[in-house]
């Protein structure tokens, strides 16, 4: 199986590495995530292909995945980046707040983000993201650069595995 940055992945995105890392995750029973879909209402349909050519989002979405890993709620969101730097306004208030529910609910949310430019992963746990959040709030940065991040959730190659975020995730929970 190709790595996920060489040129048989060209042209994939973040999220269809993450959805085949998932389906790995699923075949070897170690987590069940699902793709959580955006809700829309269809605005124009093509009569002849039955496609939707034009619709709007019924509502904010949360957040991009969900699901249980070893009996564990999980929930996460992926960004793409392709600088060194880091815009928070690319997380939106509504998935803070979703994912702090969460977490009051005893799951364990998160952001995967991938550095395209340096064809790296990162495992954003929350409670760095609320870091970052908080900081922007008292009227500090309103992002955060790559030099800022913690190098222990900068994700591995794994053969076989396009997103290997269980490691992470096991590294978050041994961290709380």
């Amino acid at each position: 199986m190709p790595t996920w940055n060489s040129r048989g992945l060209r042209g994939s995105t973040f999220e269809d590495m993450i959805n085949r890392t998932n389906e790995k995750y699923l075949e070897n029973g170690l987590a069940l995530i699902q793709k959580i879909p955006t809700p829309i209402t269809p605005i124009n349909i093509d009569k002849q292909s039955r496609h939707i050519t034009l619709a709007y989002f019924d509502q904010k979405s949360t957040v991009d995945y969900i699901g249980a890993v070893q009996g564990i709620p999980v929930c996460f969101d992926a960004k793409e980046c392709n600088t060194d730097v880091f815009p928070l306004a690319n997380i939106h208030e509504h998935q803070v707040e979703f994912m702090r529910q969460f977490e009051k609910q005893e799951g364990i949310a998160f952001i995967l983000i991938s550095f395209t430019k340096r064809e790296e992963m990162y495992y954003l746990s929350f409670a760095e993201l609320l870091k970052f959040w908080n900081r922007a709030k008292e009227g500090g940065r309103k992002s955060f650069r790559y030099e800022e991040l913690d190098r222990r959730f900068f994700l591995p190659e794994v053969p076989g595995i396009l997103v290997p975020y269980l490691n992470a995730l096991q590294l978050d929970l041994e961290t709380r």
